[in-house]
């Protein structure tokens, strides 16, 4: 699988941070950064190519660099409304175009709270245009009594969405109660 991970705002880019953490290895990871992400220092080391959002040329503007999925996380109300009115300005901006026009996942984690009508009627139309407008919500099924395991629970759900095998949470399994993660690569303690 072939990924893109597009980090724009800047409140929640630990979690777009966190996301590319725990995906394996076996996934193609392209990171895409707005100029509000600046977390270049935390991917360093990562095997995630990372393509900068002046690059408004660079292989993910272009359906036929083959990206899978494509995330934006946290996703700004602006990346939001300009992703919903076709603006592809930005490389983050265009490779969402890519992702609608290709018709493949495109996942968006808005980050605003409490969410603007505007808001609002950009994720129902995107969401009508197949697109998973997946904010960053706890389930508190999943019995987390830390921060960092409430992040690995979203991230999973992100996963799950997007079709990437993990064991980052407790899945439900009905009367007979929870199953225990594993330990996956890339979790740490």
């Amino acid at each position: 699988m072939k990924l893109l991970l597009c980090i724009s705002g800047a409140s929640g880019v630990e979690l777009g941070a966190k996301f590319l953490r725990y995906l394996p290895e076996t996934i193609e990871v392209h990171v895409i950064l707005s100029d509000n992400a600046r977390i270049v220092e935390r991917l360093e080391g990562s095997s995630a190519i990372v393509h900068q959002n002046e690059q408004i040329g660079a292989g993910p503007a272009s359906g036929s660099f083959g990206i899978d999925a494509t995330a934006v996380i946290p996703c700004s109300m602006n990346t939001l409304a300009k992703i919903a009115c076709g603006i592809g300005d930005t490389l983050v901006t265009r490779a969402a175009a890519v992702a609608l026009k290709e018709r493949k996942p495109l996942l968006l984690a808005p980050r605003e709270m409490p969410f603007s009508p505007v808001a609002l009627e950009n994720m129902l139309k995107l969401s009508r245009l197949g697109v998973i407008i997946a904010p960053p919500v706890p389930g508190y099924y999943s019995d987390h009594d830390t921060l960092e395991a409430m992040e690995r629970f979203i991230i999973g759900k992100w996963y799950d969405l997007l079709g990437i095998e993990h064991e980052l949470y407790r899945r439900w399994t009905g009367e007979t109660g929870r199953t225990e993660p594993s330990k996956s690569p890339g979790m740490k303690e």
